[in-house]
């Protein structure tokens, strides 16, 4: 057993894990000076959005909501961190608990509810990042805030888009986790268009001098009908990415009994059970979209391995949360190492 295994089994687990990432985070964020100093991984450079990204493997939006700790992440390993997900107004998310482990599937279930400063605050904080001159590449996240109703969700993800597209290498638009009321509505093609429409106007506007790429970050549940729906918004709007995929309100196949699933209730759930569907989601993408569009890879990838079929099925990037939350600081690491043997 390697020591991470050994200390998430006997000490992190009895701790609340909503405390757990805090305090985690806060050493992550203390131990960049030192882990930015670590020997590099040998890594295959890849030219995506535009962007040449160090590696295939950054941070999913979720880790770092609030922009408060970039560098510490990236000195781990992940090649672009996204940040977020931010709403353009400040929230403080759902009730707690609201996150949980299934040790037994490998998995978490959050309901977290988009808690963040806010789009003016995080803005702010960016501003003082780039003004330092750091290099990692950065993707913001942004989704609707709670208070705005559906029918003015364009109006709020413009808000965002045009407080961080001025600090982004990239922006995501969420429509896509399960813990806003009514937001997966806005999957749906019809109402999706306009959100892209607005934000990439924003954007546009903020950032005369050069085209901030945008993608779409969608959820495992669509249809394949859907999922082929999007793919066909994506090329038609112009967008320059799809992210595949957020979290899943399905319990399908657990190891994990019942009653604890009952204990747990509603929320998204990340991790290997995961891995099947989110491979085949970008399996899907690709077969409709050909090379036109930039796709990203989430969901389920654990080992060297699963990335290496998500790249197989068609994935240019990948992102992960909850296999650095089980496997610990080294994994970016291994993952990274991995994929650079294969040439």
């Amino acid at each position: 057993m390697r020591p991470y295994d050994l200390l998430f089994e006997q000490a992190l687990t009895r701790v609340d894990p909503e405390r757990i990432h805090h305090a985690a985070f806060r050493a992550i964020r203390a131990a960049g000076p030192l882990t930015s100093r670590a020997v590099r991984v040998p890594a295959a450079p890849v030219e995506a959005l535009g962007l040449r990204f160090p590696h295939r493997l950054g941070l999913a939006a979720g880790f770092d909501k609030n922009a408060v700790g970039i560098d510490g992440l990236a000195a781990l390993g992940f090649g672009h961190v996204e940040v977020g997900t931010v709403t353009g107004e400040a929230q403080p998310g759902n009730p707690t608990p609201r996150l949980f482990r299934l040790k037994d599937d490998r998995a978490i279930v959050n309901r977290m509810g988009f808690n963040n400063d806010g789009a003016e605050v995080v803005a702010r904080r960016l501003a003082a990042w780039r003004a330092t001159g750091r290099s990692t590449i950065l993707g913001v996240n942004i989704g609707k805030s709670k208070v705005v109703p559906e029918d003015e969700a364009a109006r709020d993800y413009e808000k965002s888009a045009g407080l961080l597209a001025p600090y982004a290498d990239y922006l995501v638009v969420n429509v896509s986790s399960p813990n806003t009321p009514g937001l997966r509505n806005l999957q749906a093609v019809e109402k999706l268009e306009p959100i892209l429409a607005a934000v990439r106007r924003r954007a546009d506007e903020v950032r005369p001098d050069h085209r901030v790429p945008l993608l779409v970050k969608i959820a495992p549940d669509l249809s394949d009908d859907d999922v082929v729906a999007v793919a066909d918004l994506a090329l038609a709007s112009g967008l320059d990415g799809v992210i595949a995929t957020n979290t899943t309100i399905s319990r399908d196949g657990l190891a994990t009994s019942a009653a604890t699933l009952d204990e747990v209730g509603a929320g998204g759930l990340s991790g290997r059970p995961l891995t099947r569907r989110s491979e085949d989601v970008v399996r899907m993408l690709r077969a409709r979209v050909g090379a036109d569009l930039t796709l990203v890879g989430v969901g389920g990838i654990t080992s060297v391995d699963d990335a290496r079929r998500r790249v197989a099925a068609g994935a240019d990037l990948l992102q992960a949360y909850t296999a650095f939350v089980y496997e610990g600081p080294l994994w970016p690491r291994r993952i990274v190492r991995g994929l650079a043997a294969d040439g």
